[in-house]
């Protein structure tokens, strides 16, 4: 029988005239033109241009609709149910072909061409059929449209019983078929055994699993099965010699294959998953065999980190570099030129030299007072003193953020808050002059260039005829000529930037105890650190799937069966005590099977 189109030609001819009418009438309105998406193509009524096209019955314009919607059901704004009677259009191709696969007509064209438009119609019906497939899959909102859909059930059944997998285009609609009624599979209850064959969606796919060797017909039909029985009130249907079972046995070894593997272990789980068919299990010949995969499985899927583990005691480490601060103390050059000074303009110089503003620093007036007596009185038989009152009001005129005040007790503390002794470090001793047997007393610089340029002038101001000798620290170097002298002393300045690192070196060094001084005078009296007792262990990072492993470790009261469990949970002892799970419950489960068969 011949495809019929629903609409009479001439309501396509009326659309296609008036259509370009509507379209003009559209030119001011802002499309939306992203993705494929063209508003006017997908407007909610019954003249929708698509629509009709799929009922005109013109190939070209079918072709065009088809076409439109392969690129439209892959967009997140197409919905089924926005277009009013769109899924019954889709639904009329693939009963037709269902129609015409029943009635052979496709089989009379084995040896020869098929005729173009019988061709034509039969693609049709596959274009239809995969658009359905594919805006489900895309949209929740489309895959529910299906379900409650009134055709969408019957069709499937119509197929799985109708058509044959004895082809390419029929096992691509088996395909589409069986992809859709994943949607129903979870919710669908099977008839009794006792109702009419044709009724029941479970016959034609355990076939199908049976006969085809289609991968993805395979992958697809275990999953319709595996989601038919997780619903219980589908599990009294299972049966020992399920050729869904035989199936997913056969393609366990190809581990290989994710996909069509998931496909099988999620079937096995479902039939397992009902006791009775678990203790069954355990006397059915391939199941040493199985039971050894499912391992091998758990193992090929086991992901484990290198963990670092200390099994020593404490350490302690301190940096290697340690930067020594300690407060300022004047330099000769700096009390040389304070004692002339007249009060209290020397008292002002002398808290800018040995003191700096601090928010949170805070003196007692005690020991500033004692600071500048400390200074000055060597010296007050030619220069006049101030008193304490005096050098702590002082404070203030120098810093004025700073504050002499009594804090209550008990006891009573007279301080001076808002000020802070100056610091030096060690590290700035580096570019200090250490001329004239280290007896010079200016200040350290702030670079080696600066110092170099300073010992030049010590080199310049001495004379002598028969050479120079270096007063560098303790340099015994015999007297050179000036020139030969302002080389010599460059191997004694520091270098302007720090020994770099070897890249092995740490940033700390260890020690003994903490109590330990560091840094000390001698660093190889210092202990040898403790040996390393790190230890590198592999932990689990991931818990592979155990599902299957758990229900075929059912106890059953079969003493037959019980035999046959032990021995084959024997058999995969060694590969077992090899999993690692992050799960501590799973583990301890593992852990209790190795002893029980031990």
């Amino acid at each position: 029988m011949a495809y019929r189109p629903s609409v009479p030609t001439a309501i396509l001819a009326t659309a296609a005239t008036v259509a370009p009418t509507q379209a003009q009438q559209r030119t001011q309105a802002a499309l939306e033109t992203t993705d494929d998406y063209e508003r006017w193509y997908t407007e909610a009524n019954n003249s929708n241009r698509m629509l009709l096209s799929l009922r005109s019955g013109i190939p070209t314009e079918i072709a065009w609709a088809f076409d439109r919607l392969c690129r439209l059901c892959n967009n997140d704004l197409f919905f089924l149910s926005a277009i009013p009677g769109l899924t019954n259009a889709l639904f009329e191709l693939p009963e037709w072909y269902i129609e015409q696969n029943s009635a052979g007509k496709f089989k009379e064209f084995a040896l020869f061409a098929m005729p173009p438009d019988l061709e034509r119609h039969r693609r049709h019906g596959l274009e239809a059929l995969c658009i359905l497939r594919n805006s489900a899959a895309t949209k929740d909102e489309n895959a529910e449209e299906l379900v409650r859909h009134k055709k969408t059930l019957p069709l499937i059944l119509s197929a799985l019983h109708n058509v044959q997998p004895d082809s390419d285009e029929n096992t691509e609609f088996l395909l589409y078929m069986t992809d859709i009624f994943q949607y129903i599979a979870p919710h669908h209850t099977l008839p009794p055994a006792s109702a009419p064959p044709t009724s029941s969606p479970l016959p034609p796919l355990l076939e199908l699993v049976r006969r085809t060797r289609n991968r993805s017909l395979i992958v697809s039909s275990l999953t319709c099965l595996h989601l038919l029985f997780s619903n219980p009130a589908n599990s009294p249907r299972l049966t020992v010699s399920s050729p869904a079972l035989a199936a997913s046995l056969l393609y366990l070894p190809l581990l290989t294959d994710r996909v069509l593997i998931d496909a099988c272990i999620n079937y096995l789980y479902a039939h397992l998953s009902h006791p009775p068919m678990a203790k069954a299990f355990l006397l059915h010949p391939d199941m040493p065999s199985a039971l050894k995969l499912l391992v091998t499985q758990i193992l090929s899927e086991q992901i484990e980190d290198t963990v670092s583990l200390d099994i020593g005691g404490p350490v302690h480490t301190a940096p290697a570099q340690v930067v020594l601060i300690k407060d300022h103390e004047l330099t000769k050059e700096e009390l040389d030129g304070l004692i002339s000074q007249p009060e209290p303009q020397r008292c002002y110089e002398w808290m800018k030299l040995m003191f700096v503003a601090k928010s949170d620093g805070e003196l007692t007036q005690v020991d500033f007072w004692n600071l500048y007596k400390d200074v000055f009185v060597p010296y007050q038989d030619q220069y006049q003193l101030l008193v304490a009152s005096d050098v702590i009001k002082n404070v203030n005129v120098v810093f004025p953020q700073a504050q002499a005040m009594v804090l209550q007790g008990p006891p009573q503390k007279f301080v001076v808050r808002g000020v802070d002794r100056r610091k030096d470090d060690r590290l700035s001793e580096r570019f200090k002059c250490q001329w004239s047997r280290s007896e010079c007393g200016t200040a350290p610089f702030s670079t080696a260039g600066e110092l170099y340029e300073h010992v030049l002038e010590h080199i310049s101001s001495v004379v002598e005829e028969n050479g120079q000798s270096c007063s560098w620290a303790t340099c015994s170097r015999e007297p050179l000529p000036k020139p030969m002298l302002r080389a010599h002393v460059l191997t004694h300045l520091p270098s302007a930037q720090p020994q770099p690192k070897h890249p092995s070196q740490s940033d700390t060094i260890t020690l003994p105890s903490p109590q330990h001084s560091h840094p000390t005078p001698n660093p190889t009296e210092r202990p040898p650190p403790p040996r390393k007792t790190t230890l590198s262990v592999k932990k689990p990072a991931a818990d592979p799937r155990m599902e299957v492993l758990e229900e075929s470790g059912l106890s059953v009261s079969e003493e037959e069966g019980q035999r046959r469990g032990r021995k084959a949970f024997s058999g995969v002892r060694k590969l077992m005590e090899g999993i690692q799970i992050r799960d501590e419950t799973l583990m301890n489960w593992i852990t209790e099977m190795v002893q029980a068969v031990g």
